[in-house]
């Protein structure tokens, strides 16, 4: 029999094999220690066991569970877990080791059926900070309900960071005109989210993007005057232009008055002593726009870096410490020593080949601390991209304990339309933050059967082969997939690479053999995944259609605007398994535009 010490995840630095068994009972009495916040912290973790009752006392001489605090740990956040058939002991340097010990009992005691085995455990994480951060700006809010459940799954993972992405989805006072069709987070949901965060050894880190991506900003009248490109047109480096202005103007003093007013409105609800400003992809600031002669005078590079350094500057007057995208200072690594040396850059990148190493190493040179930053890989994708996701979240760990990275924050992004559910960003969460606590005996885990054991219901392997079909298509792209591309493209656009009726046929019939066996469920996770697979079937449809004949047949555009208007529904049912209305209309727009394609 598979022991139980085998499915923790993550898996722990050091595991003893002892004797017997430790028998839960009812009531177990438990020992916490004299610090009351410590004490609520064990008790939450211990109370997500199902059927056990525990009996918490202040006499660590009576209980059969004890937690102190150790000196012989130590490392932060270090934890010993020694269970004899007589008792079980837990000894941590701190209140997060504690927790992150309560965290282990736990799963063992629902892997075992409440029969702990005799073992000793020894544990501590590799990255100091290990993050997740989710997109709810393109364009899924979730619910309170569902970032309180999420709060719970990442710190079952001992994940201790949580990021909100931002661009327009906070109730700004004074911008109500931006943010009132989004559902937006509002000062008081923040404060509840952070409070429970907290009790859970988790920093909920405000973000707000501040100097790119900030369309729903500036495409309405009364801020385009504060965009770099108020006309729009911004080249983009993967081909083609976006219509709308991104980018604030740098070199205009208004610019920092706006960001000033945000930030007085936002950070105050966040304990955090951390503010994610982003400040990525400015496409805007390339000598075309309202700072052109200063472009042309000093360059790209140092006129975006005067601008992070007053943004930097306002950040840390409010006192808060700057994280920020390293994408752009970057592309200058003769300006990367010049950064303000308490700020912390966010190295990103999405692919397996992401150069991790050579980022990293400049960083380091430089002596600024920064985060490795891999993604998901779920975004533009319909059901993720397993494999890329695995080789991109192994290299960013490998190579950020080579450079001293400080953090791992896995990203987790929404672009057009948030067509993905939650279900299919789930294997990313749980292996990133497997190879964020520890690399080396977590890189090879067996991933869809612990997934099965801590998350996803037993459709972990599923998941897991639905999210690696887009390799058989006939065309791989970066940060998306081809099948993405067919359904959420008009059928202008060619069909890339040596995608066939053959290649799309062969998608499709796996697709159909996964969904053949899949068991009945009504849960969440199994209306996600049956959403995942409609998409997958609708792309490769509309793909062999369009390899046919280009939907010419009228009888072919029926029976797709059918299969799309089935879609649109179910994808607006299973949204709302989860999330806010806010978001929902433009993300079935995208799928609307291609219903009227069928209808004309």
């Amino acid at each position: 029999m598979n022991s139980p010490l085998n499915s923790l995840l993550p898996l722990p630095r050091s595991v003893r094999l002892g004797e017997g068994v430790f028998a839960l009972k009812t009531p177990c009495t438990v020992f916490c220690g004299a610090c009351p916040l410590t004490a609520a912290s064990i008790k939450q973790a211990l109370e997500s066991v199902p059927g056990s009752f525990w009996r918490f006392s202040d006499q660590a001489v009576q209980s059969e569970i004890c937690f102190r605090i150790s000196t012989e740990m130590v490392r932060p956040q270090s934890y010993r877990l020694l269970i004899t058939q007589d008792k079980v002991d837990a000894s941590a340097h701190d209140p997060a080791g504690l927790f992150y010990a309560a965290v282990t009992l736990a799963q063992l005691a629902r892997l075992s059926d409440n029969l702990l085995p005799g073992c000793e455990i020894t544990d501590s994480p590799d990255f100091p900070v290990r993050g997740v951060m989710l997109d709810i700006s393109r364009d899924k809010i979730p619910t309170m309900k569902t970032l309180y459940w999420l709060a719970d799954t990442l710190a079952g993972l001992k994940v201790n960071q949580l990021q909100l992405y931002t661009e327009h989805t906070f109730a700004y006072r004074g911008h109500e005109d931006v943010w009132n069709n989004a559902s937006p987070m509002t000062g008081e949901e923040v404060r509840l989210l952070d409070s429970y965060c907290r009790a859970r050894h988790i920093e909920l880190v405000p973000n707000q993007n501040s100097f790119g991506h900030l369309e729903r900003w500036l495409a309405l009248p009364r801020y385009t005057r504060l965009a770099e490109l108020p006309q729009g047109g911004a080249p983009l480096p993967w081909g083609g232009k976006r219509d709308k202005p991104t980018s604030l103007c740098p070199t205009d003093p208004q610019s920092l008055a706006f960001l000033a007013d945000l930030y007085d409105q936002l950070l105050p609800n966040f304990s955090s002593g951390l503010f994610n400003v982003g400040c990525d992809e400015t496409f805007d600031l390339r000598g075309e726009g309202r700072s052109a002669a200063q472009v042309r005078e000093r360059g790209e590079g140092r006129v975006y870096l005067d601008f992070l350094k007053k943004i930097h500057a306002l950040i840390t007057d409010r006192g808060r410490r700057m994280a920020f995208w390293g994408d752009i200072i970057i592309r200058h690594p003769e300006l990367v020593p010049e950064l303000p040396h308490d700020a912390v850059a966010l190295e990103w990148g999405y692919e397996e080949n992401h150069p991790f190493d050579a980022h990293g190493a400049l960083f380091a040179a430089s002596g600024i601390p920064f985060y490795v930053c891999p993604g998901t890989s779920s975004w533009n994708s319909l059901a993720g991209r397993t494999s890329n996701m695995l080789a991109n979240m192994a290299a960013a760990a490998a190579n950020g304990l080579k450079h001293g990275a400080c953090g791992y924050l896995i990203t987790d992004w929404g672009d057009w339309g948030h067509w993905q559910p939650l279900a299919v960003s789930l294997p990313g969460y749980a292996y990133g933050a497997a190879v964020a606590w520890g690399y080396e005996r977590n890189a090879k885990l067996p991933l869809p059967a612990l997934l099965d054991c801590h998350l996803t219901e037993g459709f972990g392997g599923t998941l897991l082969t639905l999210g690696d079909v887009y390799l058989f298509c006939g065309a791989l792209h970066a940060n998306s997939t081809e099948l993405f591309k067919i359904l959420s493209s008009p059928r202008s656009r060619p069909l890339a690479g040596n995608v066939t009726f053959a290649t799309l046929q062969s998608v499709l019939e796996r697709v159909d053999a996964v969904a053949a066996s899949l068991p009945p469920s009504g849960s969440v996770i199994a209306r996600e995944t049956g959403q995942v697979i409609r998409l997958l079937r609708a792309a490769c449809r509309r793909g062999i259609a369009l390899k046919e004949g280009g939907i010419a047949e009228e009888r072919t555009r029926l029976e797709l605007a059918r299969e799309t208007e089935e879609l649109m529904a179910a994808h607006a049912a299973v949204w709302r398994l989860r999330n806010r209305e806010g978001g929902l209309k433009d993300s079935l727009a995208r799928m609307d535009s291609i219903l009227i394609e069928y209808k004309t």
